[in-house]
């Protein structure tokens, strides 16, 4: 299994090029199931996670090429869909795979899908898909560990109302509902800058969609989507991981083809604890200011705090002066990295949703293990500020989420290598 050897205390400073959001990507790549049209696609991430969706958009029918010479570029095509199971053994292994449930069920009438799994920081169960599709008119049974959903007519519009903004139901019901008869209406839809760019690709493709980004999303049925062409948008998780990264190594960095306000409130939680952000040509300029200052967040759907940006911000206040206060309100299991940055020297308290952290002058270096995507780069961000030279364990959590992460950071000054 390999690992990544980093020596710490070394500056950042230079240009991280940020790739194509992974969590916009995902699905993008499964919207393509609504169309027998081609749809060309660039600034696809490389990643694993994309990998895995790829395979099992393979098995249902979509056919997916890269684009020659052109890195990032693809293009999709669904001719016809071969068939309408998601297997257990591919959904397993990447929760975002529950993505193909809307589309299936929009276009064949029928679809039957494993369960998800994923990163195990918490339940996130998907009840508020299924009750969303029902609300179409689909009928939902679960039996065997798959969700076995039809719809003989169709699907049809409806209003339906999210008990909490989650954005997987938000994306799954959208692309459903852009095959559906008549108009479909979410309301308390999730609003991160995801479901935007999805609502853009649709859009492209010809789907009639209005709202997107704010809390009421409203969706007319078309009988047919076209080809069409998108980009992805830049990853924000990506750019605030690099951010705190030349921040809490007292470096200077500019993130390539990263907006601001892609952060929403973390932009100003972050310029509160002392990472100075600015706009730079073709991208955003991320520095420390005049040190850095314990700074109290709590996690929540966007604009809030992105729970995605959590076990970062909880590396950088290891080595912040004063205290701060990390509230984690999204996943219940999301501070399994605590244990790890208390090996590196952190001083740490989790008092049930909250962690209690006190900057610590320095961290040691120390043998760590990843639990999961996020907690594994917090380690990365940890390891970069430590004294001397720390081995982080498990890194296959790492290539699902973060594009060419060593050669990234080696081009901006980090001593950083893995080892097969």
């Amino acid at each position: 299994m390999d690992r990544i050897i980093i020596r710490g205390g070394t500056p950042l400073k230079g240009r991280i090029p940020v790739s194509g959001a992974k969590n916009a990507a995902l699905p993008i790549l499964a919207a393509a199931i609504l169309s027998d049209e081609p749809l060309r696609l660039t600034n696809v991430p490389d990643l694993a996670d994309i990998h895995s969706m790829l395979r099992l958009l393979q098995i249902l029918g979509v056919e997916a090429r890269h684009v020659a010479g052109e890195p990032g570029s693809m293009e999709m095509r669904c001719t016809d869909v071969l068939s309408t199971v998601a297997p257990y053994e591919l959904v397993r292994k990447m929760r975002a795979s529950v993505l193909v449930l809307g589309p299936l069920l929009a276009r064949e009438h029928e679809a039957r899908v494993s369960l998800p799994g994923g990163c195990a920081i918490g339940t996130r169960p998907i009840d508020l898909h299924l009750s969303g599709l029902e609300r179409m008119g689909a009928r939902i049974e679960l039996a065997e560990g798959y969700v076995q959903a039809s719809a003989g007519d169709g699907l049809a519009g409806a209003e339906i109302r999210l008990a909490v903004p989650s954005v997987g139901a938000t994306e799954n019901l959208m692309m459903a509902a852009s095959l559906a008869r008549g108009e479909t209406v979410i309301e308390n839809a999730a609003r991160e800058p995801e479901i935007v760019d999805l609502a853009t690709c649709l859009r492209a493709m010809g789907a009639l969609i209005e709202g997107a980004g704010g809390e009421r999303i409203v969706i007319e049925g078309r009988d047919r989507l076209h080809a069409g062409a998108h980009a992805i948008m830049p990853d924000r998780i990506e750019a605030g991981t690099y951010a705190m990264a030349a921040a809490a190594t007292g470096g200077d960095v500019v993130l390539g083809g990263m907006h601001r306000d892609l952060f929403g409130a973390a932009g100003a939680s972050l310029e509160k604890a002392g990472v100075r952000l600015e706009d730079a040509p073709g991208g955003m300029r991320a520095s420390r200011a005049n040190g850095l200052h314990g700074t109290d967040v709590m996690t929540q759907p966007f604009p809030g705090f992105a729970t995605d940006l959590q076990a970062q911000f909880m590396a950088l206040m290891c080595v912040a002066d004063g205290a701060s206060m990390i509230t984690e309100t999204i996943f219940e299991n999301r501070f399994m990295h605590v244990p790890e940055l208390m090996r590196m020297g952190a001083n740490i308290t989790v008092q049930g949703s909250s962690a209690l952290v006190r900057g610590v002058d320095r961290l040691k270096a120390a043998p760590v293990m990843a639990t999961d995507l996020r907690a594994s780069v917090s380690l990365v961000i940890a390891a970069l500020a430590a004294e001397g030279r720390t081995e982080l364990n498990r890194i296959y959590h790492l290539d699902r989420g973060y594009e060419r992460l060593e050669r990234k950071l080696a081009d901006v000054g980090a001593d950083i290598e893995r080892i097969a």
